[in-house]
């Protein structure tokens, strides 16, 4: 048990007797001490009152405490020494001295011990802090470990809403590209289809106009093309030409283009000898400016029969044949047109 300091000699005043009656040289006479800062050096050490404020009244009373547990100490051990008991062993604090009960104006405020400490073990404060700080710390892992879950959570949501973004844009960018694809399958298999038929009635026309042409022919072979239909000029009465002309030397064959009857033949004016070859269907090929007729009206014809010969006559600049082609109702159309529709090329 560890001790205060022996607080300084009180002064003596051997100048009065203490006692009844008689003067004992070893005692008194003893006048009341009451220490000041001037006269007691401050201990530095655990024990200390609070400032100016807690001086007063707690250093005295702590002072009147201590000289009290002291006396009631004193008093129980001879009480047991007075009632034959054996005596019990008291466990005392150390008790503050005197001067550490005071501080001076340069030491920190620290309060007193607590009444209720003395003769009692003191909690370790250090243990208590530890306590705290273990709960504390056990407090703000638990809020830690909370806030991180529902981070975590919050970022695997993101993260999923983020996948299934991403899923979704992929799957519809494919569906895209699925239909494109598909849209150009289409496209080219209709292309394809298309040109497959665009080729299927070009050899079907091609097989229709070599088989016709095998029923229909020129009208003349060794010509050169001078004048073609609707070719406007003053050299004819229409104002525009009416015919497509085949010239050639005078006395060069002419053909029936194709089988008929012959509905005319015979001098017309300006087209100078003219013969008519009427089709079956009712389409009329006029014959102009021959030199010569080779057959009669109502004579029926096959295609490539001869029916006349080039010439000169009527209006004319020059030998030639003047082919003109009418429809049932009698309306004149292009001799090249319907010569190409048989499967010929002029």
């Amino acid at each position: 048990m560890a001790s205060n300091r022996p607080a300084p000699e009180a002064p003596s005043v051997p100048s009065q007797t203490f006692g009844y009656g008689s003067y004992r040289t070893d005692e008194g006479p003893w006048e009341e001490w009451n220490p000041t800062a001037e006269s007691i050096r401050p201990v530095r050490g655990r024990h200390r009152v609070a400032k100016a404020k807690q001086r007063g009244g707690l250093a005295r009373s702590s002072t009147v405490l201590g000289v009290g547990v002291i006396a009631a100490v004193g008093g129980a051990g001879m009480a047991s020494a007075n009632t034959g008991k054996p005596p019990v062993s008291i466990s005392m604090p150390d008790l503050p001295s005197v001067g550490s009960l005071i501080s001076d104006e340069d030491t920190p405020e620290e309060s007193a011990p607590a009444l209720a400490s003395f003769g009692s073990v003191a909690a370790d404060p250090v243990a208590a802090d530890d306590s705290v700080t273990q709960s504390t710390a056990d407090a703000g892992e638990v809020l830690r470990s909370r806030i991180m879950a529902q981070a975590e959570s919050q970022q695997t949501q993101i993260e999923a809403k983020a996948q299934a973004a991403a899923a979704a844009a992929a799957a519809k960018a494919e569906a895209d590209a699925a239909a494109k694809a598909k849209a150009e399958a289409e496209a080219q298999a209709a292309a394809a289809k298309q040109k497959a038929a665009e080729e299927a009635a070009k050899k079907a026309e091609a097989e229709r106009l070599a088989e016709l042409a095998k029923q229909y022919t020129l009208p003349t072979s060794s010509y050169t093309i001078t004048s073609s239909f609707g070719q406007a000029g003053a050299y004819w009465s229409s104002g525009y030409h009416t015919g497509l002309d085949f010239a050639a030397p005078t006395g060069t064959l002419l053909k029936a283009v194709h089988s008929g009857t012959i509905t005319s033949a015979g001098w017309d004016g300006s087209y100078g000898y003219k013969t008519v070859l009427t089709l079956d269907d009712g389409t009329e090929i006029w014959y102009a400016h021959q030199s010569s007729i080779s057959v009669s009206v109502g004579q029926k014809v096959a295609t490539g029969d001869v029916i006349g010969r080039v010439g000169a006559t009527g209006n004319v600049t020059g030998a030639h044949l003047h082919l003109e082609v009418h429809t049932g109702s009698g309306s004149g159309i292009d001799p090249a047109a319907w010569l190409r529709d048989k499967g010929l090329n002029p």
